[in-house]
């Protein structure tokens, strides 16, 4: 395997943890998984004023947090899969901030985001909204359930938006919409031949399904 490290990104609902788990498996790797008990999430999802800043601060500084005990470890030795990249973190900002946070917002990224290293490979999982809302509902998460499909919509179309401009790192864009690669070992199978062959630059798969 040519690349060491491996981030996993994609919207609300599509799968980026159970396909980190997935692949944790078939590489033998060591995995970094997104720290979501945020204490102040639940709020956020019932419009709480002020909720949306303090989420946001919240998940940046534990992601920072994250992606530099990474940075420490021997890559050499071991794959790194982790299921998100640290500018995630401004799509959410942009999206839920108002202009006075963001100002406070976008100074503290600045800082941070200077010293985190970025993956040797990104995977972006896509799905249609309707998809994504099925998935969501289907997981049956406590803090998830305020969550509308206005919104999982508008996160999907952020999501898109932002990879479609994305240079940072070599980058696999695979649509899930018609698979299920949790419960289909050959969708998976698929999935990580797809991964073994990429190379630079971009490509994207979009399989067939059942």
């Amino acid at each position: 395997m040519k690349f060491r490290s491996i981030a996993v990104e994609g919207p609300i609902g599509v799968g980026k943890t159970s396909f980190v788990e997935l692949l944790v498996r078939k590489f033998d790797a060591h995995k970094v998984l997104e720290d979501v008990n945020n204490p102040f999430l639940k709020e956020f999802y019932q419009d709480r004023p002020g909720a949306a800043f303090q989420t946001q601060l919240f998940f940046l500084l534990s992601r920072y947090r994250q992606l530099q005990e990474l940075s420490q470890r021997d890559l050499f030795s071991q794959i790194a899969l982790v299921d998100y990249i640290f500018p995630k973190d401004k799509i959410f900002a942009y999206l839920n901030l108002d202009d006075s946070e963001l100002l406070i917002y976008d100074k503290l990224y600045a800082m941070l985001e200077a010293q985190v290293p970025k993956p040797d490979l990104v995977i972006f999982l896509q799905a249609e909204t309707d998809r994504l809302v099925e998935r969501i509902k289907r997981r049956k998460r406590g803090y998830e359930t305020g969550i509308s499909e206005a919104y999982v919509n508008e996160v999907n179309k952020a999501y898109n938006y932002f990879f479609f401009h994305y240079n940072q790192a070599p980058l696999l864009v695979i649509d899930t919409t018609h698979i299920d690669f949790v419960h289909h070992e050959e969708h998976l199978d698929e999935l990580v031949e797809q991964i073994r062959k990429m190379d630079r630059g971009v490509q994207y798969y979009r399989p067939m399904g059942t």
